[in-house]
């Protein structure tokens, strides 16, 4: 029997494969693949863009600046998208390709999809050794992108044309499972892309991809049942896994309903509006004071899509000894931590399911409004260190409440490293749910402008991206100012010029040892001297604007939400001023010194470690 088949090169066929993949988004059928992020070099230049160039309007390719910064883009988008819908980010062999091993650490330690497309070496080795070929002299199959195996989901490498009918099926899957959900590298051999193959007309039929939702283990929803049943001050705490099973509003009825507040993780963080009735606060490091209180309170803790970090559990510290744990996730691997109650399924059907089986119960009747007071109280200490003052260098503090209150409520806020992260999880108060993206999974710096564009680009004028960070990360990575101006995606930039890396030199001196290499002025330089940032936007096409007092900055962000192009504004904040945090972290400090600063720290160090739950 004949088969019907078409003839095609190996990176044609890729690329018709992904265009004929779709999801659902709110009901109506859209492409998988929104696009393409692509820097073209020797490795994939002669055949891949060959393929892409054929199909632009179809998969729009976007040319990115960096290949680190535009996979990072990708990774964004996909977090916009709550892993609905995904990019591709494609790059040549070698450099081009260990660039991108970042942004795949980063979406490999949030759990989010993005497929990695990178050219390879020969696969004959006629030619060998190619340019930017790393030669391994016991293992000739062995390239940099083996590079990738440490940070992705799924990995292979197409060394025959026939091979990606296999291979891809099977890499969207592993993307939008929410139990294995991270990144999927290809590697493409240069000379494999440019063979033509008869491919089945079948394997370039439409597909429908849906988001599946394993429900759980019956005996194990009756398990948490008489835990919760059997608890005093039950508390739920609400991971990054509520808002990609779009699993928020459920999540908040069954709050109100059983009478227990929530408290969000980093990830979690906008699931709920600041001023829900059920919502206590920011838990852990860089958690807030009514959220930390209510954990060191809790008798059984229902954790609902989290991965319990150290930033959440304050190394642990932040529970009683004796505190259940009821672990609510899609990923086994994170259900089981800590000898919680594994309850392994997704968290929208999984507290369906939960909320059915309680019956009546309900929790004590002064447990929530005890949270709400606690929350009240952490308001006041938000509002006192938000407020306006006429201090000569202003706060991180201050900058995010005046932030906060010139943005639209759809506007997204993005952040990732730095003093950033602690101060908007702390400080930012959500207007709208799913308007907040704070990177702390891998603490990436450098994800925040390029996030900006990718959120630009998922949100299609639905809000505007509001991008914090500090002048250490801006000068890490800022290109994509220049790719959004390009692009048309606009985004408002705010750089807190804080003179270096300071809150790493805060935790530096916290720890006993004295400002080195951190702060400007600390490092082995001739002469420190600030960098211009507003000259150095405007470079990249930007508009922006020098800030000198906080009246300034309200004005400057007031003008910033009116402009037609991504917008910079900057301005000098205070190095060593924090809203405080009350709960402790696990970090390494010599055991020996000669310093009295570094025997001090290295104490209270083991008082910390005298309150940690160790492996439960």
């Amino acid at each position: 029997m004949s088969r019907n088949t078409v003839r095609l090169t190996m990176a044609q066929a890729l690329v018709r494969y992904l265009c004929n993949q779709f999801t659902e988004i709110e009901g109506e059928r859209v492409p998988l693949f929104a696009g393409v992020f692509g820097i073209f070099g020797h490795g994939n230049v002669t055949c891949l863009s060959e393929a892409l160039e054929a199909v632009q309007d179809e998969l729009p390719t976007w040319r990115g600046q960096n290949e680190q910064s535009m996979a990072l883009a990708a990774v964004a988008f996909a977090k916009a998208k709550r892993r609905r819908q995904l990019m591709i980010a494609a790059t040549s062999i070698g450099p081009g390709a260990a660039n991108m091993v970042t942004a795949a650490g980063t979406a490999h330690a949030n759990r989010l999809p993005v497929l990695l497309i990178a050219g390879d070496t020969f696969a004959n080795r006629i030619p060998d050794p190619v340019l930017q070929q790393v030669e391994h002299f016991s293992d000739p199959t062995v390239t940099v992108n083996d590079a990738f195996k440490a940070v992705s989901r799924y990995w292979d490498r197409i060394v025959l044309p026939e091979q990606i009918i296999s291979s891809l099926p099977q890499a969207i899957a592993s993307m939008l499972d929410p139990a294995d959900c991270g990144p999927a590298f290809i590697g493409l051999s240069q000379d494999t892309q440019e063979i033509a193959f008869d491919y089945p007309v079948a394997f370039f039929e439409p597909t429908f991809w849906s988001i599946p939702r394993p429900r759980a283990d019956r005996r194990k929803i009756a398990e948490a049942v008489a835990l919760l049943k059997a608890a005093k001050k039950p508390l739920i705490i609400s991971g990054g896994g509520v808002r990609y099973s779009l699993a928020e509003e459920r999540v908040a009825e069954f709050a109100i309903k059983r009478g227990i507040p929530i408290v969000e993780t980093i990830a979690g963080k906008g699931a709920l509006t600041h001023n829900h009735p059920a919502h206590a606060g920011p838990i852990g490091i860089v958690g807030s004071t009514s959220a930390n209180a209510l954990a060191a309170e809790a008798d059984v803790i229902l954790a609902i899509g989290t991965r319990l970090q150290d930033f959440t559990t304050g190394s642990w510290t932040a529970f009683r000894q004796d505190a259940k744990f009821i672990s609510i996730n899609a990923a086994r691997f994170d259900a089981v931590k800590h000898r919680a109650l594994a309850v392994v399924g997704d968290a929208l059907e999984t507290v369906a399911e939960l909320d059915e089986a309680l019956d009546d119960w309900k929790a004590d009747a002064g447990l929530l409004p005890r949270a709400q007071s606690l929350f009240a109280d952490w308001n006041k200490l938000l509002d006192e260190h938000q407020a306006i003052t006429n201090g000569p260098i202003p706060t991180y503090a201050q900058v995010i409440g005046i932030v906060n209150e010139t943005s639209k409520p759809n506007d997204t806020l993005i952040a990732a490293a730095g003093g950033t992260p602690g101060e908007v999880t702390k400080g930012w108060r959500v207007k709208d749910p799913n308007t907040f993206d704070c990177e702390f999974g891998f603490s990436c710096m450098g994800y925040e402008i390029a996030a900006g564009w990718g959120h630009a680009m998922a949100k299609a004028g639905d809000g505007t991206p509001i991008v914090m960070i500090g002048d250490g990360t801006y000068m890490m990575m800022n290109s994509d100012i220049y790719s959004t101006v390009l692009s048309g995606h606009k985004m408002i930039v705010v750089v807190c010029d804080n003179g270096g890396y300071a809150v790493i030199n805060r935790l530096q001196q916290f720890k006993g040892v004295p400002g080195f290499n951190n702060l400007i002025k600390d490092c082995r330089v001739k002469e420190p001297f600030a960098v211009d940032f507003v000259k150095h936007a405007e470079s990249m096409g930007a508009l922006a604007r020098r800030c000198e007092s906080l009246a300034d900055l309200k004005t400057a962000m007031e003008w910033a939400q009116t402009t037609d192009r991504t917008t910079i504004v900057t301005l000098v904040t205070d190095a060593y001023a924090w809203v405080p945090g009350d709960a402790d972290w696990d970090v390494g400090v010599p055991e020996i010194s000669e310093r009295e600063s570094v025997q001090k720290a290295r104490a209270d160090q083991e008082k910390i470690r005298a309150k940690q739950r160790v492996g439960v």
